[in-house]
């Protein structure tokens, strides 16, 4: 299965990265970044350093520094000032690639007519990616995202961040007519990284305890922004749907963005009831088996401690 991850390292996402490379599932195409949980420069260099921790040889493209219309937000009370602090990661080895990743995602489309996006972060690239390639939309095999919320959001009551970040960007991916499936708040929040987590990661070897010290402060954030006891690993859900889709639950939904309320601006408006009566266009993940995907998480990560 060949994939472009599309990120915003991001703690959660520096997962996301790991778990597709250490999948053999998965063909990992290239690693595109956008600004989001930190800004474009940051979120580059954290894609480029996690996977060089690893000596993984997966090219790193940079890509949109802004959102399509609204002013840059970023998450530094959540990631930290550089989007990914917690550990004295190794500097980075291999350069950044100088393709933008929009034109990378229209060249390897071009290419391929297999590829999964794996959007992570605001859907600006996916969005430019649309507007500017509109004859390659269709070659899109699917989309896996993370992002929006059905019950709640996690920056405002009703928007969680991906889709606050760029709701335009969002509302035209969710337009597009390509299949999506969304990793949303309601299921991600059930896998939740706790001590015991920790514990087995800092288990792998050494730098498995750099990863676990990214945990370690990520779930401090989430304790003093949110009260949560443990953090929600939002990002991995995405890949690990990829790979084992049978530990989710999922239903078909209409899921359109809101960009214009007052109270509601970025919410993703999933028509649970079929209310509208328009086209389903987004299989959303309900339910998650955290045992199950925990087990998953930690034998697919542990093929990594031979790089």
């Amino acid at each position: 299965m060949r994939i472009i991850l599309d990120c915003d390292p991001g703690h959660d996402d520096a997962f996301a990265i790991l778990l597709s490379v250490a999948s053999k599932e998965i063909e990992l195409l290239g690693v595109t970044t956008v600004v989001g949980n930190s800004y474009l420069e940051n979120t580059t260099k954290n894609a480029r350093t996690v996977l060089d921790l690893f000596d993984i040889d997966v090219p790193v493209f940079a890509g949109c520094d802004k959102p399509l219309f609204r002013n840059v937000i970023v998450a530094p009370d959540i990631h930290g000032k550089s989007g990914l602090e917690g550990a004295q990661l190794p500097p980075a080895k291999r350069p950044i690639e100088r393709l933008h990743a929009v034109d990378f995602i229209a060249q390897t489309l071009e290419k391929y007519s297999d590829v999964v996006l794996v959007p992570t972060g605001p859907l600006t690239n996916i969005a430019l990616f649309m507007i500017r390639y509109p004859h390659l939309i269709k070659r899109i095999a699917l989309i896996v995202l993370m992002g929006g919320g059905i019950a709640f959001g996690n920056v405002t009551p009703a928007a969680e961040f991906n889709i606050f970040a760029d709701p335009e960007a969002a509302k035209i991916v969710f337009q597009s007519g390509v299949p999506i499936v969304m990793a949303p708040l309601d299921v991600t929040h059930q896998v939740v990284v706790t001590e015991e987590e920790v514990r087995k990661m800092r288990l792998l070897g050494a730098k498995f305890d750099l990863l676990a010290d990214l945990l370690v402060f990520f779930k401090s954030t989430y304790k003093r922004v949110f009260g949560i006891e443990g953090v929600p690993l939002h990002d991995p859900c995405t890949v690990m749907y990829l790979i084992h889709p049978e530990i989710f639950e999922t239903k078909d939904y209409h899921v359109d963005v809101e960009t214009k309320g007052e109270l509601t601006y970025g919410q993703t408006v999933v028509d649970v009831w079929r209310t509208t009566g328009k086209t389903l266009n987004a299989k959303v993940m309900l339910r998650a088996d955290r045992m199950r995907f925990f087990d998953l998480f930690f034998e697919k990560l542990s093929q990594l401690r031979e790089a």
